[in-house]
Formats: structure tokens, C-alpha cells, sequence
């Protein structure tokens, strides 16, 4: 089967985020039971900034068994990355199944043109939380009108959509406000556990770390609910229990860096926090391994893979009770949760899980079994080839 793969952005721009590690995740483990896959993309590089578009990029690569094709972008406008030489690409190539990764994008809208255009079965999953993320009410007029325009465009894509993944039943909600239930199927995000492996051989020594530590990886947005962590650090700074003890922030710039910053002077934790920018894959592979467990204390979340990325090295996570993340983790079985916002809560519970190394262990062990059994990108792939191949047939 030749399989085409369309997202916003793609290798080595991974720090955009889950929709490129799922496409790419896809593309490795379809090609490995014997499909041909291509993902269609961007020439998004991520040097430190969501708006570095690098023409020295080759256009064609290939990767492991895989190919990626890029076409330029000519402007972008909040992740909406114009490149119209992708339809091109994909009208030349004529896939036997379309698969778009990210509705609010040009992407998409491409590849539902060539797929309603040639005839091609076109499976969606958005992966960016289509009406619920906190983004869409927020900035400027110009930005409002862009997404309220949006609207006709997301429901053209979604009515040419043949088969809609969804991550967990929080987003197949969302889509039956705009669909037939029969349209949706959940298959669950996986990590691809092959590639936990870092070159990063220390990460404590690279960093100067001399002492244990909490972790955090994301961007710098106010969605991940940074500025709560800050809240709780300064709650807990002058606790014996945190003498030893630092937290690490690694992520890239989304607009929150400069008062994340401003917040760790403002509260006097200079000492107890390290912020690590723009961090390598491997760097952040190896911090998973060597910390006492990860903190995301998002403000919303669809199906995260950090906790599951943390899950592979036996690490659990204390992270919030909204949206899609009770969905993804299990409470008191792999993951402790806590209330939307609420810092004193998330500080009683870093403290809980520093205390009782039985309890972090076991939850750590358990988020391990389920990465094991189900939240791995080999079942994710499997089950997703299977309607590719009922599309592909159900079309001839």
C-alpha cells in the first residue's frame, strides 16, 4: 500500500510536538510491515522558533525506510504554514490512502482537495484539540477573524474525510459535533519505544546537576501550566525535603519564555529551578531517564506523550485533571492528578511522591505495563493500517 502522509511540519523540526512524532511514528512502522510511506510537509527547521523555514533542506529525503518531501513556505500566519507546492507533490504521487495530521492547517486542506480531486480515500486526525484549545479565544482581532474563517474550511475537510482517528473519547466528542459517530474511531497515541535511546551518555554531568531531580518537558506556553509549577516550587522552597533537590524545565519558546523567567526572579527560586532551552532529542531522552518523575500541569492537553515518553523509563507524572489527560493517564494507578490551577495541591504532591519511593515506583512500573501493552507506536500503527486497508477497499 502507498501511504500518504500530510502534516505541518516534519523531521528535524521535532520539537513541534506530537502531530509530527505521529506521522513520522506511522511512516517507520508501516514501511516496516511492508507498505511504501511518504509524509508530505514543510521545510519547518524549529531553530529555536516556530518560523524558521530552511531552503537548505533537501526536498526529497530518505530516512530509515521512509521519505519525507518538503516544499517551501512562501508566508505563515500562527502555524498556518502556506506551501503550495505539496499539492503538487501529492496530485504527481496519487497515494492509495491520504492521511492528514493537524485539520487547522494548509496541509490539510490540500491534501482533502487532491483526495476529493483524484478520487483518494482521506483519513483525518487533528491532534490540536479542533474547538476546545485555549488558543482559539484568545489574541487579537486579526487572529479571531483567521480562526472564525477557519470554520467552513475545518468542515469541508472533515465531510471529505473518509475515517477519522481520534486519540481517546474526549475528542471523539468533539467531533461528533460536526459528524456521523460512525465516522470516528479511537485509536490510542503510542510512543515508539525504539527510539528512547539517547547519545547524551549523562545528562547530570552535561548540566552540572549534583543533586536529584523533578522534571518538566514542553513548551513555553502559558497552556502547560508552567507558571503553576512556579507556584508550587515557591511553595515548597524552603522545605527540608527540597534541600537536595532541584526541578528541570526543558523546552522551546512559544511566547511564554521571557515571563516564565521574570516569574522564577520575582519568587526567588532561581536555585532550585534550571531552564534548559531549546534542548536536544537526545538531551530530553536522556532527562527522562535519570529524573525522580515528571510534572505537567497543563491547562489542556488532548493526549500527551510526555508522560508516556516518561512512562518508557518508568517515571510517573503528577499532572491535571482536564480535558483530554484523564483519558491518557489513570489516576492513582500510573499518575497522580491534580485540580485545574491548583498549585498548593500539585506542591502536596511532589512532596508525597518524594517521600514515598514505594508509591512513585509502582506508579512508574505501572505507566511502564501499560506503554508495554498498548500505548506503543507498533499497536498504534497496526491498528491504524487496518483502516487504511478497509478505505482502500471499501474504495475499489
Amino acid at each position: 500500500m502507498n501511504i500518504g502522509l500530510v502534516c505541518p511540519a516534519s523531521l528535524p523540526a521535532t520539537q513541534f510536538g506530537g502531530i509530527l512524532f505521529l506521522a513520522v511514528d506511522i511512516a517507520r512502522e508501516s514501511t516496516k510491515l511492508g507498505n511504501n510511506a511518504v509524509i508530505y510537509t514543510t521545510n519547518l527547521d524549529f531553530a529555536n522558533n516556530a518560523n524558521t523555514f530552511n531552503k537548505e533542506l533537501p526536498d526529497v529525503e530518505e530516512i530509515e525506510k521512509f521519505t519525507i518531501k518538503r516544499s517551501n513556505v512562501w508566508f505563515n500566519f500562527h502555524l498556518f504554514f502556506f506551501n503550495p507546492g505539496m499539492y503538487f507533490q501529492l496530485m504527481k504521487d496519487s497515494p492509495d490512502v491520504i492521511h492528514t495530521i493537524g485539520i487547522r492547517s494548509f496541509q490539510s486542506i490540500i491534501a482533502a482537495i487532491v483526495a476529493k480531486r483524484k478520487g483518494i480515500p482521506l483519513v483525518i486526525s487533528d491532534q490540536g484539540g479542533l474547538t476546545t484549545h485555549p488558543e482559539l479565544n484568545q489574541g487579537g482581532f486579526l487572529k479571531k477573524l483567521f480562526y472564525k474563517i477557519q470554520k467552513p474550511i475545518i468542515q469541508f475537510i472533515i465531510n471529505n474525510a473518509t475515517k477519522i482517528s481520534v486519540a481517546n473519547e474526549y475528542e471523539r466528542e468533539i467531533f461528533k459535533e460536526f459528524t456521523d459517530e460512525s465516522k470516528i474511531e479511537i485509536i490510542r497515541n503510542g510512543i515508539n519505544q525504539d527510539s528512547m535511546i539517547s547519545k547524551t551518555t549523562d545528562f547530570k554531568i552535561k548540566y552540572d546537576i549534583e543533586s536529584s531531580y523533578v522534571l518538566f518537558v514542553g513548551r513555553f506556553s502559558k497552556v502547560k501550566g508552567i507558571d503553576i509549577l512556579l507556584k508550587a516550587i515557591r511553595n515548597l522552597k524552603n522545605n527540608d525535603e527540597l534541600k537536595n533537590m532541584v526541578f528541570v524545565i526543558m523546552g522551546v519558546d512559544f511566547g511564554f519564555q521571557r515571563e516564565m523567567l521574570q516569574i522564577i526572579d520575582e519568587y526567588g527560586i532561581n536555585e532550585k529551578v534550571l531552564v534548559i532551552k531549546n534542548p536536544s532529542r537526545d538531551d530530553v531522552i536522556a532527562a527522562y531517564e535519570q529524573s525522580e518523575f515528571l510534572v505537567l500541569p497543563s491547562r489542556w492537553e488532548l493526549s500527551p506523550l510526555t508522560p508516556l515518553e516518561g512512562f518508557a523509563f518508568k517515571k510517573t507524572v503528577i499532572s491535571s485533571n482536564v480535558h483530554g489527560i484523564p483519558y491518557t493517564l489513570e489516576k492513582d494507578e500510573n499518575c497522580l492528578l491534580i485540580q485545574d490551577e491548583d498549585s498548593d495541591e500539585l506542591s502536596k504532591l511532589i512532596l508525597e511522591l518524594l517521600k514515598d519511593d514505594k508509591k512513585r515506583i509502582e506508579l512508574g512500573i505501572s505507566g511502564f505495563n501499560r506503554v508495554n501493552s498498548e500505548l506503543n507506536s507498533k499497536i498504534m500503527v497496526k491498528k491504524t493500517l487496518k483502516i487504511y486497508e478497509s478505505v482502500v477497499q471499501d474504495n475499489d
